[in-house]
């Protein structure tokens, strides 16, 4: 089985958990448009057997995945990076861009897809007071959502993934969580974990060069390792 087909069958098979009533599930992966968007995309860059290194994001915010239901990917750079037209109008998200012009330095779309594959520490997003909610700011979504996050995790390194290292983005609290996991659940070798894009355009713009740099030579030093 391809790792495209790998990848949709773990999509079509999350489970989603009670959150309280303030709280909204971003859920893009029930709608046509995004199974459509998701066969396209993974079929063009997922075709083959080859396990990926699994980059973690958060979770979806909804601007990007939290739309497209492909990770750190808007609907513009969907169209105008990864060539995967949709029927969202073609809005970008901050994270998204940095991402993609990450993907640019590395050499591409389709030699950083051949290396690695970019997911969600929690699949689904979360909204507040129509804000994005990251699964850690919560205390009920960590209660409740944690054995979601652990099959999740598993499930991937069963299907698509590769024991002996993963990348996380986001530092602070989703680290702290993520490692604790890893520790408990031995999913990884080594956790790498590197600064959040939303954290270097808020608060280090002007460096955003060096943070990219910093991306692209982790990320290459890794698949030579």
């Amino acid at each position: 089985m391809s790792i495209c087909n790998k990848v949709l069958n773990y999509y079509n098979n999350l489970e989603k958990n009670t959150v309280p009533e303030n709280i909204e599930v971003l859920d893009p992966y029930c709608k046509d448009e995004v199974k459509k968007i998701q066969r396209d995309f993974y079929g063009r860059y997922f075709k083959d057997s080859k396990r990926r290194i699994i980059i973690f994001g958060i979770n979806p915010g909804r601007f990007g995945g939290g739309i497209t239901g492909i990770p750190f990917t808007d609907p513009y750079n969907l169209s105008f990076k990864c060539n995967i037209s949709s029927n969202f109008k073609s809005t970008k998200e901050l994270s998204s861009s940095f991402i993609y012009e990450m993907i640019d330095e590395y050499g591409g779309v389709k030699n950083f897809y051949n290396d690695y594959i970019i997911s969600s520490i929690c699949p689904y997003g979360f909204t507040k007071n129509g804000k994005n909610l990251n699964y850690y700011d919560d205390n009920h979504l960590i209660k409740n959502w944690k054995n979601n996050i652990i099959k999740s995790i598993s499930d991937q390194l069963t299907s698509f993934g590769s024991k002996q290292v993963c990348i996380i983005i986001g530092k602070g609290k989703n680290q702290i969580f993520f490692e604790l996991l890893n520790k408990e659940y031995k999913f990884f070798n080594e956790i790498i974990a590197l600064p959040h894009p939303r954290w270097i355009l808020q608060y280090r713009s002007k460096q955003k060069k060096i943070f990219i740099k910093q991306y692209v030579e982790t990320l290459k030093k890794i698949k030579h390792e």
